[in-house]
C-alpha cells in the first residue's frame, strides 16, 4: 500500500515535534519544509523523511510544494497562516493548522466544503486543546453560562526584567500583546485591548500569576453559545505592565521610523532584541499551564462547573512543554484526518471535534499516551 504523504510547513520548535511524532506512523511519508536550514538540520534522520528549504511566504509556491500531499500541516508564524490555508485549498489537500493567523479561521469554510476537503484549524494548545475541551463540555450541558480559558508557558527560573522565555515565534508572542481581544460579556461581543483586565490567579506548584486578556477565543465566539466568554494569558506578575509600556511607547508599531541611519521598523527591531533577550537557553526548564472552566446547566436546570487543569513540563528529551502541548494535539488531528476517521468537509475548529465523543476521546487518549495528562473536576452549585 502506498504511503500517505504528509507535508509539514514550518519546522520550528513546534513543527519539529509534529514531524517527530508523525514519523511514528509507518504508513506516513513526511515532507518537512522550512525557510531556514538551521531548523531543518535539527530534524532526525529517517528514511521516510524528506527535507526541503523553501520560502513559505508565496501562496503559489506553497501550492506547488503541496502537490501530491494528502494532509498538509500549517506550523508557520501567524502572518503566513492564511496563505498556507489558501495554498492547501488550491493544491486540493486536507489541512491541519496551528498558525495564529489574524484572519478569520472560518473564512474559507464554504470554499473548502465545496471542494470536499477537511481543514482543522487552530489545532494547537489555546486555541486548540482548550477549544476541544469546551466543545466536549458544551455537548453535555443543556445550556452554557460562562467559559473562561487561562493559558501560558513560563520559565521555571525567573530572570529579570522579563521573567519570560520564548517557546514559540516571537512575532506571535507580540501579537498576543497587540491584537485586540474579542470576548463576550452579558451576551454581547465586545472588544478590549490586549493586556487589559489584569487579575491574579493561583496555580498549585507555581504560585501567584497574573492573567490578562488576549485574543484566543476566535472561533468559539461563533460556534459556542455562552453569554460570557473570555481567554486570558498567564505570566509572572508585572509582565503585562512592562509590555503595555513598550506597546504604548511604540516599540510594537510596524510603520518605519525615519532615522539618520535609515528607516527602522520598531516592531522588527523589538522582535530581534526580544529574541536575544528572551531566547531559551539549552537546558532551561519551563512549564505550560492551561485551565478551562465551563459553567452551565443540566437538563433539570441545575448549575454545574467543570474545570480542566493541565500542567506540563520540559520532558527528558529536552522538548518544551509548549511544543508538546501544542504539537501533539495537531499530530493527533492529522492522524484522524489522514485515516478518514474525521471526514467533515469544510473548516472545523477543535470544538467541533470535541462535540463528537469518539473523536474527542481519541485525541485525549493520544495525549495521555504521550504523557500529557489533565485533571477534570466537577462542582455542583449549592
Amino acid at each position: 500500500m502506498a504511503a500517505t504523504r504528509i507535508t509539514v510547513l514550518g519546522t520550528g520548535l513546534i513543527g519539529r515535534v509534529i514531524v517527530e511524532d508523525l514519523l511514528q506512523e509507518p504508513s506516513m511519508e513526511i515532507l518537512a519544509v522550512d525557510g531556514q536550514d538551521a531548523a531543518l538540520d535539527l530534524l532526525p534522520e529517517h528514511p521516510r523523511l524528506t527535507r526541503r528549504r523553501a520560502d513559505l511566504a508565496d501562496e503559489n509556491d506553497v501550492t506547488a510544494l503541496l502537490a501530491g500531499t494528502h494532509v498538509a500541516v500549517g506550523a508557520v508564524p501567524g502572518f503566513l497562516g492564511h496563505g498556507v490555508q489558501r495554498g492547501a485549498l488550491a493544491a486540493h489537500c486536507h489541512l491541519v493548522d496551528i498558525s495564529f493567523a489574524p484572519e478569520d479561521p472560518l473564512a474559507l469554510h464554504e470554499e473548502v466544503e465545496a471542494a470536499g476537503l477537511t481543514f482543522v484549524v487552530d489545532c494547537g494548545l489555546a486555541p486548540g486543546l482548550s477549544n476541544l475541551l469546551v466543545g466536549r463540555e458544551a455537548a453535555t450541558f443543556a445550556g452554557l453560562d460562562e467559559v473562561v480559558i487561562l493559558v501560558g508557558g513560563l520559565p521555571v527560573r525567573r530572570d529579570w526584567p522579563w521573567e519570560y522565555r520564548f517557546v514559540f515565534s516571537p512575532g506571535d508572542v507580540i501579537e498576543e500583546y497587540t491584537r485586540p481581544s474579542h470576548i463576550r460579556v452579558a451576551g454581547r461581543e465586545v472588544t478590549r485591548p490586549a493586556l487589559s483586565e489584569i487579575e491574579q490567579v493561583e496555580f498549585d506548584g507555581v504560585g501567584t500569576l497574573e492573567a490578562f486578556l488576549t485574543d484566543g477565543l476566535r472561533t468559539l465566539l461563533t460556534t459556542i453559545e455562552a453569554p460570557d466568554m473570555r481567554e486570558k494569558t498567564l505570566r509572572y506578575p508585572g509582565h503585562a505592565e512592562r509590555m503595555r509600556v513598550l506597546r504604548e511607547t511604540g516599540f510594537f508599531a510596524t510603520d518605519p521610523v525615519h532615522l539618520a541611519v535609515g528607516n527602522v521598523s520598531p516592531r522588527a527591531l523589538t522582535e530581534e532584541l526580544f529574541r536575544r533577550a528572551m531566547a531559551r537557553d539549552e537546558g532551561d526548564e519551563e512549564v505550560t499551564l492551561l485551565r478551562v472552566e465551563v459553567k452551565g446547566r443540566d437538563a433539570e436546570g441545575r448549575s454545574q462547573t467543570v474545570t480542566w487543569d493541565l500542567r506540563d513540563a520540559t520532558d527528558q528529551q529536552g522538548r518544551t512543554s509548549m511544543s508538546r502541548t501544542t504539537g501533539f494535539p495537531c499530530a493527533s488531528a492529522v492522524r484522524l484526518v489522514a485515516s478518514g476517521r474525521w471526514r467533515r468537509a469544510g473548516v472545523s475548529p477543535p470544538e467541533i471535534l470535541g462535540r463528537d465523543s469518539a473523536t474527542c476521546e481519541a485525541i485525549l487518549a493520544d495525549l495521555r499516551q504521550r504523557g500529557i495528562r489533565m485533571e477534570r473536576r466537577v462542582r455542583n452549585a449549592g
